[in-house]
């Protein structure tokens, strides 16, 4: 069997909203359904019908998300019934594992032309009830929170595991004797980076606003914020001591991001140049409370069957979950230059929404390449409960 080539053609997703902000009132299904549409429309010589599958990453499924959110953003979309979908949870990998499993289809042949990406509305995630052992009963009932972190945990997980997630972030600062003015530092960093690319507009090519809401760039960019001010919020998880706080940790957000991945024949259809063509990628786990650290070895094995190292990269977006997760991971690569990670900001400006974050990386390295004109990308994500993704491109 012949290996295809797998080309991204485009790559789309929305401004990302804040926690409550301007993306609150908009379902899931209704953000997802978007950027598969503005996808389509933006390759108007496409049939839509030549759409052979849509992946996306999801990493909540309790709510309006519906289950099944891809071939509900099909049906949303208006794209014919005959395409289908399928909806992937790799909790904060959703995203970009939607998009290695829609590769792998393209490359295998039982797809040609495929949309993959990720939504999040961590907003509107319901609170859950779990049934009752027994009918009537006479006690009080526990309502859990779904928008985030474990939730109706098993009594059997070792303590140690089920830690939240930013006690992990805390315990990667330990094992690398991370400071909190260095959080500090890489925080303010990502904003000012983050708000001089859209100053500059560096993602006028890929972001597409929700029609009538008022939201054209990401929502959870702090311009004017400084050390003074980062320096005044109190630690979140360690009362005493601790280093991980709002500011230098990534916020709970809205959107959805999408890539269109077609093969040889699908390019041809398209009539479009791709922006870049997908290598290899590599998935690893790792001590639960380590979490943050799992995109280590991920992105050392993506880069090895590439036969590329770090040297080689271009530009390299790395999800910041927690600043301290990602300078952790910065501690382990030393042959790695940081200058060229984040280069448009990252995450604790631009925000996290869990399923979407992962299709936003690799959207965003695929532009980078497209713009650079040549070149070696990487996109790597950690994952709640110990793991890590990552997918090399080219162009």
């Amino acid at each position: 069997m012949s290996i295809r080539d797998v080309y991204i053609v485009d790559a789309v997703r929305t401004p990302i909203g804040k926690f409550g902000g301007a993306l609150a009132p908009v379902r899931p299904d209704d953000l997802a359904a978007h950027v598969v549409r503005s996808l389509v429309d933006r390759s108007p010589a496409l049939d839509p019908a030549r759409v052979d599958d849509v992946y996306f990453g999801d990493a909540n499924g309790a709510g309006e998300d519906n289950r099944d959110v891809a071939r509900m953003a099909v049906l949303l979309a208006g794209l014919p019934v005959t395409v289908p979908g399928v909806t992937l949870n790799r909790l904060c990998g959703s995203g970009l594992e939607a998009v290695i499993q829609a590769a792998r289809a393209v490359a295998l042949g039982d797809a040609s032309v495929v949309i993959a990406g990720g939504v999040e509305s961590m907003s509107r995630a319901p609170w859950v009830l779990q049934k009752p052992e027994r009918a009537f009963p006479a006690g009080h009932q526990q309502l859990h929170s779904t928008t985030l972190g474990w939730r109706m945990t098993n009594p059997r997980m070792p303590a140690e595991w089920t830690v939240s997630l930013g006690e992990g972030a805390e315990l990667v600062a330990d094992k690398h004797g991370i400071t909190r003015e260095r959080q500090d530092a890489f925080a303010l960093a990502s904003h000012r980076k983050a708000a001089e690319a859209w100053a500059k507009g560096l993602y006028d090519d890929e972001v597409v606003p929700y029609p009538g809401v008022d939201l054209t760039r990401d929502e959870s960019i702090r311009d004017n914020t400084s050390p003074e001010a980062l320096a005044r919020l109190k630690p979140s998880f360690r009362p005493e001591g601790g280093t991980v706080t709002a500011g230098n940790s990534s916020p709970l957000n809205d959107g959805a991001a999408a890539l269109l991945l077609v093969d040889e024949e699908g390019l041809r259809e398209t009539g479009r140049e791709p922006l870049a063509r997908i290598r290899t990628s590599a998935v690893t786990g790792i001590e639960p409370q380590l979490f943050g650290l799992g995109p280590v070895e991920a992105a050392r094995r993506a880069l090895g069957k590439a036969g590329r190292s770090f040297a080689d990269l271009r530009t390299f977006e790395l999800n910041e979950a927690f600043a301290a997760q990602a300078l952790g991971c910065l501690a382990e690569w030393p042959e790695l230059d940081p200058e060229i990670v984040n280069p448009r900001g990252g995450a604790v400006a631009i925000g996290h929404p869990l399923g979407a974050s992962g299709a936003r990386l690799a959207g965003s390295v695929a532009h980078q390449l497209a713009a650079a004109g040549s070149g070696t990308g990487l996109a790597a994500l950690c994952i709640g409960v110990g793991q890590g993704l990552a997918l090399v491109l080219e162009r």
